[in-house]
């Protein structure tokens, strides 16, 4: 198990585990937004402790999952950056996201939205216990995307924001939940009338076949 605490959001990692993650465009949602954030998450574990209770690991990981929901309802707004709009741009995260499926993690559903990505997936650990297959996996997909985006774009600059967001799967519900916010992302935000309509939306043929039945 590694437990990791990068800027805003803390990170629990444990090997070959399934996540729910979302990145999002550096300028999508303002620094103020995610500080308001912040200050919100800790005045709930204040008051947690007020009552002489700390929350458990569980606990915790439903708060940023609630909170997660909350700054997309402000992202699906399509306020500030809105890049991934391009389809050109859109369809370079998909690439990316499927080009080290079954190598370096299994990939279950994702969604490109205007102005984030959300992903369901299982790592497949290469045994480091020091170093975290997390971060490799986020650092690969935002660093080639960032540079291939500026150059359609004819830009320069910080592209992705820094910090991203992950929720540790925890059991088949969990894990249902996450598929299921993952592609019904582009309805909810009025994008289109059914999941499979959104160009930039997808997930493994299992999880269809499980859709289907």
């Amino acid at each position: 198990m590694l437990f990791r605490y990068r800027r805003y959001l803390p990170h629990l990692e444990i090997q070959n585990s399934s996540y729910f993650v979302t990145f999002r465009l550096a300028g999508s949602v303002p620094l103020k937004v995610i500080e308001n954030w912040k200050s919100e998450r800790e005045e709930i574990l204040k008051l947690a402790l007020s009552n002489r209770r700390s929350l458990s690991e569980h606990e915790k990981q439903r708060l940023k999952f609630l909170f997660c929901a909350k700054i997309d309802d402000y992202s699906d707004k399509g306020r500030g950056d809105c890049w991934l709009e391009n389809p050109g741009i859109a369809q370079l995260v998909v690439n990316a996201l499927r080009y080290f499926d079954s190598q370096r993690y299994n990939l279950h559903a994702w969604c490109v939205m205007p102005n984030h990505v959300h992903v369901v997936f299982t790592v497949i650990s290469d045994g480091a216990e020091t170093d975290s297959d997390l971060d490799r996996i986020l650092h690969s997909w935002k660093s080639f995307t960032s540079h291939e985006a500026n150059k359609i774009l004819a830009r320069s600059g910080t592209f992705w924001q820094s910090e991203y967001y992950d929720h540790l799967i925890r059991c088949n519900e969990d894990f249902g939940h996450c598929v299921e916010y993952t592609l019904q992302n582009p309805v909810k935000a009025g994008l289109c009338s059914h999941w499979d309509q959104w160009p930039w939306s997808g997930c493994s043929e299992k999880i269809k076949l499980l859709l289907s039945t």
